[in-house]
């Protein structure tokens, strides 16, 4: 039999499967797909957004115990000269010398600390920046006092210091200088939302914090509520308070003092747990005070009144 005629410009085709119908996409859309997923697990769903944020602030919850890294020329002179407990010198490679890195390594070297030389990028990488100065001292994480073995350990009337909404490392590196300068036992800080004892507060301690030990507390008005259960009246520092620090003579038995940010102040379960509110008498111009100085002043009148009791100061 004689094949049809076909043209001679006509393209052959190859194509496959079927010439009707969809080709099985209706019956593949109509098959289950399965259990809807989580909202948390829906990446374009809000849910998801605030689970990996609940994972990012508990990366950190557990694990704390980092080094620190301190950076620049002056910090790292001041850092040497305090004392505090450092690993390593990391310097630049090129960096060009002068004063304060000469007299960097020397102390370094003076206290047996390990000096490297490293590559620019390799200490940007360290630091997270590029403004270390070709300079950066590592110094070891700090040991945080037990909270319960430090309130036994007391011998005598106690004086302790409770941080709340403190953030600036600063802040917190000079009331621990003032508590130790003033005979108090220690410090209590929150593990979280708080300034921890990290390079800056260790300067700003001028060394006080390898002796007065810290301690971290996962809730502050439960950790008042302790030290009222073992005899100590703790003393809110805020405005309005039924109190001056020119009325108040409690000071000579345990107390704790419990000092707030310069903005926020004392949260307020905490304040409703303080025994007593108190309030730093000045000029009526004078907004407020910053939270460090205000611990100082409290601290320097409690000690006062300690040593008017005859009571020796703690060493």
């Amino acid at each position: 039999m004689a094949k049809p005629y076909e043209r001679p410009d006509k393209q052959k085709k190859n194509k496959k499967g079927p010439t009707k119908g969809s080709g099985g996409q209706r019956r593949r859309g109509l098959r289950g797909k399965g259990a809807t997923p989580k909202a948390e697990d829906r990446v374009y769903h809000a849910a998801h957004k605030r689970k990996l944020e609940q994972q990012r602030r508990n990366q950190g919850r557990h694990d704390r115990e980092v080094s620190d890294m301190v950076v620049g020329r002056n910090p790292v002179v001041e850092c040497l000269k305090a004392k505090v407990p450092a690993e390593a010198l990391f310097v630049v490679v090129g960096t060009g010398h002068d004063e304060r890195l000469s007299e960097a390594v020397g102390l370094a070297n003076s206290k047996g600390i390990p000096v490297h030389e490293v590559p620019r990028q390799q200490l940007d990488a360290m630091t997270g920046n590029g403004m270390h100065q070709g300079i950066g001292l590592k110094i070891q994480p700090y040991k945080y006092a037990d909270f319960q073995d430090l309130l036994e350990s007391v011998d005598g009337p106690g004086m302790f210091v409770v941080l709340d909404n403190i953030t600036d490392p600063r802040n917190l590196g000079a009331v621990i200088r003032s508590t130790a300068a003033f005979g108090g036992n220690g410090v209590i800080i929150p593990e979280r939302r708080s300034a921890q004892v990290t390079g800056v507060a260790w300067r700003t301690s001028a060394g006080t914090a390898a002796r007065l030990p810290v301690a971290r507390v996962t809730n502050v008005t439960r950790t008042v509520k302790q030290f009222q259960d073992n005899g100590y009246t703790v003393v809110g520092l805020d405005a309005g308070g039924e109190h001056t620090l020119d009325t108040f003579d409690q000071a000579t038995g345990n107390v704790v003092i419990v000092v707030g940010s310069e903005g926020k102040g004392i949260s307020r379960l905490v304040r409703e747990n303080c025994d007593v509110i108190m309030s730093v008498p000045m000029e009526d111009w004078v907004e407020s005070l910053n939270a460090s100085v205000a611990a100082g002043v409290v601290l320097s009148e409690f000690a006062r009144q300690r040593r008017t009791a005859g009571q020796a100061p703690r060493r």
